[in-house]
This record gives structure tokens, sequence and C-alpha cells, in this order.
């Protein structure tokens, strides 16, 4: 049997390496960082990696993966030539009334965050 996936658009966020600030306002800080500072955080992620906390547990982000929100708030790294197979910018209004569709020109180093809200939660030592 074939199966089609269903269309259903997802936030996401693009892991840079140097946006950490963004991917935890993107997905929500883990309790168990609650007492770091930034500054802590900063240097854990570098040193250790960044978690992502998922339904099936947590997994390692990579430099480059985007994040994506599911439809139930959950939170999942996806690797970058994964995301461009699977997903495609929606196009929204921008600031003058036009619409702005195609997925932007992701490499690794970009970012682009699309809502805040979450249930999922990142950062975390290994």
């Amino acid at each position: 049997m074939k199966f089609r996936k269903k269309p259903v658009v997802v936030e996401a966020v693009q892991w840079t390496g140097d946006n950490l600030t963004e991917v935890i306002k993107f997905t929500g800080r883990h309790p168990s960082a609650a007492h770091w500072t930034e500054e802590e955080l900063e240097a854990t992620v570098k040193a250790k990696g960044l978690k992502i906390f998922t339904l099936e547990g947590p997994l390692y982000a990579s430099v480059g993966d985007w994040i994506i929100k599911g439809v139930k708030g959950e939170c999942y790294p996806c690797k970058l030539d994964i995301f461009k197979a699977t997903y495609e910018k929606v196009e929204e209004p921008n600031n003058d009334g036009k619409e702005d569709g195609g997925l932007p020109d992701v490499q690794a180093g970009d970012a682009t965050r699309s809502g805040s809200s979450s249930e999922c939660s990142t950062v975390m030592p290994r």
C-alpha cells in the first residue's frame, strides 16, 4: 500500500549554532535548565550539543538542522535535505500586502522563525 503525507502547516526555526536564544524562544527552555544563565546555556550547548526533547525522547540537533514544531506542539529536529524535500514555505502576506512565497534559500547558517508558543523544550547537557 502507498500513502501520501497530509498537507500540514508547521512552524520551524533553523539551528545555526549561533541562535540559541531564538531556538529557546521557539521551543521553550527545558525545566532542567531553568536555573542556568544565558552564558551557561551557551557554553553547555557549544560543548555538548543542542538537545531537543521530543515525544519519542531527547534528540540532538546539528548545525543546519531545522527544529520543527508539529501539529500537537511537539518539537523535533529535521535534517536540511529532508526539510527541503518535505516542506515549502507557506505564502503569507508581507508588510506591503503582497504574498511572499517559496522556501527560503536554506543553507547551514541561515535562520528563519515563525511563531513562538510551544509545548516542547530544548537545551540540556548530554
